[in-house]
C-alpha cells in the first residue's frame, strides 16, 4: 500500500508540473477566454450544423449599455458590464436572463469606442473587474456589493492609453494580477481578499512610453515555474507568478501602439500577433540557468486585432487586420495554409469540433478547423444593423452559446440537452418544414442524451 501511494503521489506530482496553461479552479466560464483563456470550450454534443436562421434563440436581456464585454457564467449567474451615460455598470442575471442586480463601477469611457471593455473573473464568490479608467474593484455576485477597489492610475502611477483599460485581470489563488505597464512597475499582485499589494514587476523600458497592452495575461506552467505572460505596449512580458520577477521580454511594435491580443501558449513556446499589418511572432521558451530563454522561431503576416487565436493540433485558427482574412498558420514553422476573405476580421473560440467565428460586421459562422481550407458549415445574420463593431467574443457553456451587441445579450440553443423538449425537430426544421432537413434533425435526434 504504500509503494502504490508513493506511486500515485509522483504521478500527482507529474501531472502539476504539466506543461500549458494552468486553467481557473472555477466552473462555468469564469473568465476572459473560458476555463483556461485558450478560447476552447470543453463542451460535447453540440449541433453538427445550424438552419439558415441560426440555432434557437432562448431568449434576449436588454438594457446592458454600450459594451463590448463578453459575460463571465458561474452554475446559475451571468455577469456583464456596460456603459450606461456616465457609469460603467455591473449586472448580474439569472439563466433565464432576467436581471438579478446591477451596480456601478466607475466611469463609462466616453472617448474613442465608447463602450465598456473589461469582463470579469470570478472566484469563490467574488467578481473581479478593471475599468477603463484603470478603477480595478471587488465585487460580491450575491448582491453586487463592493467589497475593495484600487485606483491603479493613482495609487501606481500608471495611466490610460487612447482606448482605455481593456485587460480582463488573473485570479491566481489569494492574488489578482493587473497589468500596469507603468515606470513604477510592469505588473502587480494583489490580495484578492483585501487589495494589497502582494508583489510587483519590475519595470519595462519601453522608450519613452510605459502602458499596459490592450489584451489580458494567460497562467502558464512551464517546468517548474508557473508563469504568467501578456503584454504591454510595445513588449511582451513574461512574470514569475509567485514572486513577479522578470523572466524575459521581448520588444514588439505596432503602427498605432495597440497591442490588443492575449497571448497563446502552444508547442513550449508563446504566439503572439500584433495587428495594422505588423503580423505574429513564435517565441519558443527554454530553460536556462537565469531560468527561461526565448528566441524568435518564426513570423507570420497573421496581424491579429483583438479577436483573438485558437491553437488546435499544431495550427493557429484566427482572422488578420490589414493583412488577410481567416487564416490557419502552421505552428511548427509560420506557414500560412490558407487565407480566406470570405468573412471580416472578427473573434473566434472553439468547441465540439467546430470553431465559432463572429465577423465584427455580424454573422456569426460555424466553421471546421482544417488546415485544407475555410469550410464553412453554416452561419447566420446575427446582427444586421451595427456599425462593423460586433466586438463581444462568444462564449459557449451548458449547449448554450451567448453573443452580445451592445445593449442586448442573445441566448441561443446548441446543444441537444439545452433545447425545450418539444422544439428539437422545430428547431431544425423551422415554422415552414422543408424535406431538406429531415436527415439534419434526424442526426441531432441521434446525439440527444
Amino acid at each position: 500500500m504504500r509503494t502504490l501511494g508513493c506511486i500515485l503521489l509522483l504521478s500527482v506530482c507529474a501531472l502539476a508540473q504539466e506543461e500549458g496553461y494552468i486553467p481557473s479552479s472555477e466552473t462555468g466560464w469564469p473568465q476572459w477566454r473560458g476555463i483556461r483563456r485558450d478560447g476552447i470550450s470543453d463542451e460535447k454534443g453540440l449541433l453538427l450544423s445550424w438552419p439558415e436562421t441560426g440555432p434557437a434563440l432562448l431568449w434576449t436581456a436588454e438594457g446592458l449599455g454600450l459594451g463590448y464585454s463578453s459575460p463571465v457564467i458561474d452554475e446559475d449567474r451571468i455577469y456583464i458590464t456596460g456603459d450606461v451615460g456616465e457609469e460603467l455598470r455591473v449586472f448580474a442575471m439569472d439563466l433565464s436572463g432576467r436581471k438579478l442586480w446591477e451596480t456601478v463601477h466607475g466611469q463609462s469611457w466616453r472617448k474613442n469606442y465608447p463602450g465598456s471593455r473589461a469582463c470579469g473573473a470570478l472566484s469563490e464568490g467574488r467578481l473581479y473587474l478593471m475599468g477603463a479608467h484603470g478603477r480595478l474593484g471587488c465585487f460580491d455576485v450575491e448582491d453586487g456589493r463592493e467589497v475593495w477597489v484600487v485606483d491603479t492610475v493613482e495609487r501606481f502611477d500608471s495611466d490610460v492609453h487612447q482606448w482605455g483599460r481593456s485587460e480582463c485581470v488573473l485570479v491566481d489563488g489569494n492574488r489578482v494580477i493587473a497589468t500596469l505597464g507603468s515606470k513604477s512597475g510592469s505588473m502587480v499582485a494583489l490580495n484578492k481578499d483585501t487589495g494589497e499589494v502582494v508583489w510587483m514587476a519590475d519595470p519595462v523600458e519601453q522608450e519613452d512610453v510605459a502602458f499596459p497592452g490592450y489584451g489580458s495575461p494567460i497562467l502558464l506552467q512551464y517546468g517548474e515555474n508557473r508563469i504568467i505572460v501578456h503584454s504591454l505596449l510595445r513588449s511582451v512580458l513574461c512574470v514569475d507568478a509567485d514572486s513577479g520577477s522578470v523572466l524575459w521580454t521581448h520588444p514588439v511594435r505596432t503602427k498605432y501602439d495597440a497591442s490588443c491580443a492575449t497571448p497563446v501558449f502552444m508547442d513550449h513556446g508563446i504566439f503572439h500577433s500584433i495587428p495594422s499589418g505588423a503580423g505574429g511572432v513564435f517565441l519558443e521558451m527554454e530553460p536556462s540557468a537565469a531560468g527561461i530563454r526565448i528566441k524568435e522561431r518564426w513570423r507570420c503576416p497573421m496581424d491579429n486585432l483583438s479577436g483573438g487565436v485558437v491553437a488546435l493540433d499544431g495550427y493557429l485558427y484566427g482572422s488578420g487586420e490589414y493583412n488577410g482574412g481567416w487564416m490557419c498558420v502552421n505552428g511548427r514553422t509560420g506557414e500560412i495554409h490558407y487565407d480566406d476573405p470570405t468573412l471580416k476580421k472578427g473573434s473566434v473560440i472553439y468547441a465540439d469540433g467546430h470553431l465559432y467565428c463572429l465577423e465584427e460586421r455580424g454573422t456569426m459562422a460555424l466553421v471546421k478547423p482544417t488546415p485544407e481550407g475555410f469550410e464553412i458549415v453554416s452561419r447566420f445574420p446575427f446582427v444586421q444593423v451595427h456599425k462593423n463593431d460586433v466586438w463581444a467574443h462568444p462564449v459557449i457553456l451548458d449547449g448554450r452559446l451567448y453573443l452580445r451587441y451592445h445593449d442586448r445579450l442573445f441566448c441561443y440553443a446548441i446543444g441537444a440537452s439545452s433545447l425545450p423538449e418539444d422544439s428539437i425537430v422545430r428547431a431544425l426544421l423551422g415554422s415552414s418544414p422543408r424535406p431538406d432537413r429531415v436527415p439534419e434533425c434526424l442526426r441531432l435526434l441521434m446525439r440527444t442524451p
